[in-house]
């Protein structure tokens, strides 16, 4: 029997992008979120005995755990974890209160630590750990403090779990995601899609192609990495200071 997948955050965006696609792919999958109308529109929107859909803070230890509980009892042991970190708000470094700082950094990487714990916890013979992230954690955009600031400790944690759990069957990798389709409520990257090197944003869907990959055994001795999923952002050196 093949083990299960978690994805936290997965009930919209680039989130139900890569549940869906884990479906497709075979995976049992629990989605994980906290939003309980976003959850109930996945569930009508994804008829599959498979798949399990729990309605908790991924912020939330004891949430977190019993959740994960949950999927054990119903879909048998952990094989795949992706957390998706989804703060993301402009503000000037100014206008950025402790506040703003605090919630980002609960959202972004306490949430994603919480899970990785409960996963190990209830790993079956291997685990793969894919923190689905953001470009901003990789290079300094302006209005972006709190985002970037969190977003980097998501890469670096990842790095210092894969260095530590790589000799118990566990993987643990990154995907820097570059601006995409459903940032259209204008918490994106700044960037216009015309501007950037494909001329255009990510699909959620290409975003999902990159985790499921990273889950996959085809990426058997891919560990500690950050791919960055970006359409040559980083390359071209965009910064989100044009519109």
């Amino acid at each position: 029997m093949r083990h299960s997948a978690v994805v936290i955050g997965g009930a919209s965006g680039i989130g139900l992008a890569v549940a869906e696609r884990l479906v497709s792919d075979g995976w049992p999958v629990a989605m994980i979120d906290g939003d309980a109308a976003a959850l109930a529109a996945a569930a009508d929107a994804i008829d599959n005995d498979d798949v399990l859909f729990i309605e908790a803070d991924p912020t939330d230890e004891d949430n977190v755990a019993e959740a994960f509980d949950q999927v054990v009892d119903s879909l048998g042991l952990i094989g795949g974890l992706v957390a998706v970190a989804g703060f993301d708000r402009h503000a000037s470094a100014e206008d950025t209160s402790a506040e703003m700082l605090r919630e980002a950094l609960d959202v972004n990487l306490v949430g994603p630590f919480i899970a990785a714990h409960a996963a190990l916890e209830r790993m079956g013979a291997s685990l793969s750990i894919v923190n689905v992230g953001s470009v901003a954690g990789l290079r300094a955009h302006r209005g972006r403090l709190a985002v970037a600031a969190s977003q980097a400790g998501l890469k670096l944690m990842s790095e210092v779990l894969a260095l530590e759990v790589g000799n118990r069957g566990v993987r643990v990798n990154a995907v820097a995601a570059g601006p995409t389709e459903i940032e259209a409520d204008g918490n994106g990257s700044g960037i216009a899609p015309r501007l950037m090197p494909q001329g255009r944003y990510a699909e959620p869907e290409e975003i999902a192609a990159a985790v499921a990959f990273l889950l996959s055994p085809e990426a058997s001795y891919v560990n500690g990495h950050t791919l960055a999923v970006d359409g040559g952002f980083l390359a071209a050196a965009l910064s989100g200071d044009k519109a």
